[in-house]
């Protein structure tokens, strides 16, 4: 079947109507849940999974950055399972999009920079200007602390989105190589195969990896505002 490179990066409609919504809302749906006083394997391997980056990432907070706790791990999980959901065949990925991502950066960004203002003003301000400036470079500076904080969310953005698309390119190439030369040589194949497979499992690490990068970045700007 002939597809388009960028045909997987389209948001997908049924009957015409946007189901990017439902795609989204997807994944927290697979996440285990128990009402038992005793959980099984399952659940008990992800309370645990859950508690040890919740503590990697709220150690450095303050009791005031620690009641971000809870959305924090809300929002990595939300970000990893969207991105494995995204490697299954002929399925669609919310974080290849640049306007979701900016979605989730923005406001999380802008939460803790006006928390810091609101608390810390003298401190938040402080980043502004770096202390021993000499006075010529003072306006300099100035602009480009500004800059630097401003982009901040579109780094974040830009980051998760090039590496989750650029993965998703590559198996797309390889696969379509591995499905053009199955019948010209099967040397070749099998080689290409093995790229493939070795491939999918970097993509689920970097998947993972991006989802932990793009929280413990969050969780580094509270830290600095709070």
């Amino acid at each position: 079947m002939n597809e388009n490179l960028f045909a997987s990066f389209i948001a997908p409609t049924i009957l015409g109507l946007p189901a990017a919504v439902l795609i989204i809302l997807f994944p927290p749906l697979l996440i285990p849940t128990s009402k038992y006083l005793i959980n099984n394997r399952l659940i008990t391997t992800q309370q645990w999974l859950i508690k040890l980056t919740s503590k990697q990432m709220m150690t450095m907070h303050n009791t005031k950055g620690r009641t971000w706790s809870l959305m924090l791990v809300s929002l990595i999980i939300f970000i990893a399972t969207t991105n494995l959901l995204g490697l299954l065949p002929y399925s669609f990925t919310p974080t290849t999009q640049l306007s979701m991502n900016l979605a989730m950066a923005i406001p999380l960004w802008a939460g803790a920079v006006i928390m810091g203002f609101r608390s810390k003003i003298k401190n938040a301000l402080a980043h502004f200007l770096p202390q021993g400036t000499p006075t010529p470079l003072i306006p300099m500076l100035v602009i480009i602390e500004t800059i630097s904080l401003l982009i901040q969310p579109m780094a974040l953005a830009v980051r998760l989105t090039a590496n989750i698309t650029a993965g998703h390119l590559l198996m797309h190439l390889i696969g379509s190589a591995t499905l053009a030369m199955s019948t010209i040589n099967l040397p070749s194949t099998l080689i290409i195969f093995t790229i493939l497979i070795l491939l999918t499992i970097l993509e689920i690490a970097v998947a993972l990896i991006q989802a932990y990068v793009f929280t413990l970045l969050v969780s580094l700007y509270l830290h600095d505002n709070t």
